[in-house]
């Protein structure tokens, strides 16, 4: 069988060197190219440790990327690069694969007309840990039955975007399985955003520490008890399985596909 040629943009980061490292191991794909404004010019195989690998890191523009033309690009990068980057993707004939966060409902939309436009097909997924989106379907289910909830998602200390994907895709997947909005109450707010932001009537906290990886838990409410779903994800690997997944699925697919939820039974 055919493999499926794979290149990655954010490849130098530690997201991207993880990927790198997975479609390397995964029997049916090849990694054909690595995209990175940092490492610019350094060979990837160095980087991953991998000699015998004859790939460069280079800027990723419509010309470097025909000159590989692979049939995926996994986008890990930043909220500020990532929709130009998928544009590229999608007029070069290339199915893009994007974990990368800040994505917001607006940007899904100029996405989907791009993807319409190519008559191909894009993966955009606020998680990749399969755990994660088990999480979230159990947090739909649980909404039906009580009133009240409240997201609390924690984080390393770099990550740029906050409320979370994930935790936004949360609420968006709570608030749809509710059968009715909770009620609203009065509240003295001793000090500006002490309850968190709001989406969907609903609140999220957000925390950034040194030391944390990605974790989430969905705290539900009702009469005289508590519901807690909580996803850790310890090491950047719980990703991989999601991501790989993604890069065999894309180009089976036509359209947007937003969230892992959809590939899975």
């Amino acid at each position: 069988m055919e493999k499926i040629s794979v290149a990655v943009s954010g490849a130098y980061g530690r997201m991207g060197r993880e990927v790198c490292r997975a479609v390397l191991e995964e029997e049916g794909l090849e990694l054909t190219g690595a995209f990175d404004l940092h490492g610019t010019g350094k060979s990837m195989g160095e980087v991953l440790g991998r000699p015998d690998l004859d790939i460069v890191i280079k800027k990723l523009t419509k010309e470097s990327l025909k000159e590989i033309s692979p049939a995926v690009l996994v986008d890990f990068t930043t909220p500020m690069a990532v929709m130009q980057n998928i544009e590229i993707a999608l007029q070069c004939g290339v199915r893009p694969v994007v974990g990368t966060t800040g994505i917001t409902n607006i940007d899904l939309s100029h996405i989907n007309q791009w993807v319409e436009q190519s008559e191909l097909s894009a993966i955009v997924a606020p998680n990749f840990a399969l755990g994660a989106v088990l999480m979230m379907k159990f947090a739909s289910i649980a909404a039906r039955y009580f009133p009240q909830v409240e997201i609390i998602e924690l984080h390393h200390d770099k990550k740029i975007d906050a409320p979370s994907g994930t935790a936004l895709k949360t609420a968006e997947m709570i608030a749809a399985a509710r059968s009715t909005d909770p009620p609203e109450k009065d509240e003295l707010l001793k000090l500006p955003g002490a309850r968190g932001a709001l989406q969907d009537k609903i609140h999220i906290h957000s925390i950034r520490l040194s030391g944390l990886v990605a974790h989430q838990e969905v705290i539900f409410g009702g009469q005289g008890q508590t519901l807690t779903i909580r996803h850790d994800s310890l090491d950047r690997s719980s990703f991989m399985p999601g991501v790989i997944l993604a890069i065999k699925s894309v180009p089976k697919l036509k359209g947007l596909v937003y969230g892992l939820e959809n590939l899975i039974p």
